[in-house]
């Protein structure tokens, strides 16, 4: 499955748009991360909990949104976006959407 941000390949054509395809994860902060969170914040550096945390959250909408397309017979997706917003107030949703497409070589 070959992956853009762009509108288009380079080195391949658009042949036929599929749609909309996406994937999506909710994810609810830890207490126990939370409290290392804050002492990170009182002496300074990365807060590796919560990088953590979204990596994992990006590779799993990542992923959901691959399947999407793979069910409709993509070859690749374009213009590849990804989103969040608040949930309640410990939790949050990461999106990543973008359009499917059949491809061919040029």
């Amino acid at each position: 499955m070959r992956v853009t941000t762009q509108d288009n390949f380079a080195d391949y054509e658009i042949t036929e748009t599929l749609g909309l395809v996406r994937g999506n994860t909710i994810r609810a902060r830890h207490v126990g991360k939370d409290i290392m969170a804050a002492l990170r914040t009182i002496v300074g550096g990365e807060i590796t909990e919560y990088t953590k945390m979204l990596a994992e959250s990006r590779e799993q909408a990542l992923d959901r949104m691959y399947a999407e397309a793979e069910q409709l017979g993509a070859d690749g997706i374009v213009c590849v976006r990804f989103t969040t917003s608040a949930v309640m107030a410990s939790s949050a949703e990461l999106l990543a959407y973008g359009t499917a497409v059949k491809l061919r070589k040029i």
